[in-house]
């Protein structure tokens, strides 16, 4: 009896391993690990902002809507709770991705204006708040990427023959991934338009 059994579990064993249960195992470990990466870029990024903000508040005439932007979209961001399970739903993600987008968007804008400001140009504090945003944003770029390649292969597990009746009967669907369109965007870091963009009170 015990012989039969330790058969059996090793037909079992081979059975799963040839049909991609391990594949799965796997590959679902590694999304956890790039998510978790690509959320530790994200907070990163956002510890960063407040003191950005606080450091341009102090340059005289600033645009305030460029501020009020940026600060806005942060509060947005970070009021998503990105648990694990956020890259199982979809809508969930989708409005997680948006709302970091928002957030790049405002920041690249807020570089973009502070070229206006001699006194923040010359600001060594907030040149190197700078040079961390821009450290982070590429950290980002590298962690999106990554999570892009381990939800790939899970999804191809997912949706091809063998591997497909195992997800079936395991009941491990398709996951959410970031966009193409939206990937290519974030892709590069916050440009600086040496040209700059009028600000009131502000002399070149």
């Amino acid at each position: 009896m015990r012989h039969f059994l330790v058969t059996l579990l090793a037909v079992l064993t081979l059975a799963l391993s040839g049909c991609g249960y391990n594949t799965f195992q796997s590959t679902d470990e590694q999304i956890k690990a790039s998510w978790s990466e690509v959320l530790n870029q994200y907070q990163r990024r956002a510890d960063l902002i407040p003191n950005i903000v606080a450091t341009v508040k102090g340059e005289a005439n600033f645009e305030q809507e460029t501020l009020t932007k940026v600060v806005e979209a942060r509060a947005r961001a970070t009021s998503i709770q990105a648990t694990p399970e956020l890259v199982n739903n979809p809508e969930a993600f989708n409005k997680f991705q948006a709302a970091q987008g928002e957030l790049s968007s405002a920041l690249s804008r807020l570089l973009v204006v502070t070229e206006n400001y001699p006194n923040l140009k010359a600001n060594q504090g907030f040149q190197d708040l700078r040079v961390q945003l821009e450290g982070t944003e590429n950290r980002i770029t590298v962690a999106r990427g990554r999570y892009v390649k381990a939800v790939q292969d899970y999804n191809v597990a997912v949706r091809t023959f063998p591997s497909n009746l195992t997800a079936m009967v395991f009941g491990y669907g398709v996951k959410a991934n970031f966009s193409v369109t939206d990937e290519a965007a974030l892709a590069v870091p916050p440009k600086v338009d040496l040209g700059g963009i009028g600000a009131s009170g502000a002399k070149k």
